[in-house]
């Protein structure tokens, strides 16, 4: 991009701020109109709420603010590149989105968009796009290439379901084909994609593979959401608890994520998890003792009460069968049996084990809940390189 182009990308910081997210919204509306074919490719519980539309308008900010160095945004890319990939996200509709994008520019911003910063943000846009097709290409040649492994949707059996807690639901996924499975890292996700009825067409989800690499099958752990509010309740997460079971056949992307355990290491290792966000970091946890029995483990855990606590009885049996893991439990309410106690996770309060030196921090839970715990390591001496989060929503949060 030359000066000129990049001096126009950048003038329009203030307009995104104050209307990015109407710009974005308004792109998302025109988009869906024209294409309705992709909405089976995007979460629509998240473009109703208006969350995709504010992580849209915040990438687009970033990356008009830093366009004159957009290697800065690396991490960005990483993670967005496997989100598209797990919901087959692919170059061709790189020039749909660009056509919507580039006149929500015109028709939002009206007088202001000149066609001169319209042609800038042209050619900005495809520069972008092309680092994402360049990205995502890789992510899909690698999967595909991968002993066991795939590229797209493909058809796995439920071969078992089980509950893990008043909310959370296991289902273990086995290839409908008969076929292997590709070796992945602790802590990726898969997309399911299944039919819903009251929108009349196909919506994926991505999940966490609740469990360690080299079984013969996939586990998926899966809250049940419930309607809060405004908020109804997940269209998916409720039709998979209530309508799918064993026998029943579903769509699978194979796995991604920028969020996995790091093997390449031999220091202590923090597991912080808050709700559903524990179904990582038992998959971090079963590695861990599989392959590696001389790394330190403490697994921090903080949930509403017992009854929506899952796991309990799996990770009491690895605290008893190797000593190098120690459980940390926290519930906020009712009675707390042990591994559990009331009260709150305060890294402050569980001893120098915690915070000794080299450790890695793997941080997964709501936004909140991260991000005080991320204060909190912060503040107590724990560089970002040692800190990894996480978030089970469009977006992310800083480390």
């Amino acid at each position: 991009m030359d000066a000129r182009v990049r001096e126009l990308v950048k003038a329009t910081v203030p307009v995104l701020k104050e209307h990015g997210v109407a710009l974005t919204t308004h792109f998302y509306h025109r988009m869906f109109h024209h294409n309705p074919e992709l909405k089976q490719i995007f979460n629509r519980t998240h473009s109703e709420s208006g969350k995709q539309a504010t992580a849209l308008a915040m990438a687009v900010l970033a990356y008009a603010e830093n366009i004159d160095d957009p290697s800065v945004l690396a991490p960005v890319v990483e993670l967005v590149a496997n989100k598209h990939a797990s919901v087959g996200i692919r170059a061709e509709h790189y020039p749909i989105v660009g056509k919507h994008l580039l006149a929500s520019i015109r028709e939002v911003l009206g007088e202001a968009a000149s066609d001169e910063l319209v042609d800038a943000w042209a050619v900005a846009y495809g520069a972008l796009a092309d680092l994402f097709i360049a990205a995502e290409n890789k992510l899909y040649t690698e999967s595909a290439n991968r002993d066991g492994g795939w590229s797209g949707w493909r058809s796995f059996r439920i071969a078992d379901k089980v509950r893990e807690s008043e909310e959370i639901t296991s289902f273990y996924l086995k290839p409908a084909d008969g076929g292997t499975l590709p070796e992945y890292r602790a802590g990726q996700y898969v997309s399911l994609r299944i039919f819903v009825p009251d929108w009349g067409y196909m919506q994926p989800r991505q999940y966490t593979v609740s469990d360690a690499p080299g079984g013969r099958q996939l586990r998926v752990s899966i809250k049940r959401e419930p309607a809060r509010g405004d908020v109804p309740a997940g269209r998916v997460s409720n039709r998979l608890h209530e309508e799918f079971g064993v026998g029943d056949v579903i769509d699978v992307a194979p796995p991604f994520g920028d969020f996995y355990l790091h093997e390449d290491r031999d220091t202590p290792v923090v597991l912080i998890s808050g709700g559903v966000g524990i179904t990582p970091m038992i998959a971090m946890l079963n590695r861990l003792v599989a392959t590696a029995p001389q790394r330190q483990v403490h697994f921090l855990h903080a949930c509403r009460n017992a009854g929506v606590f899952a796991f309990r009885d799996h990770l009491t049996a690895v605290a008893a069968a190797h000593p190098q893991v120690k459980l940390h439990v926290r519930h906020d309410e009712g009675a707390a049996d042990a591994p559990a106690r009331l009260g709150t996770l305060d890294l402050r309060e569980l001893g120098e084990a915690v915070l000794a030196s080299g450790t890695d921090y793997y941080l997964c839970g709501p936004a909140d809940f991260m991000q005080s715990h991320i204060r909190t390591l912060h503040e107590l001496g724990v560089g970002s390189e040692r800190i990894h989060a996480e978030v089970f929503s469009t977006g992310g949060v800083a480390v």
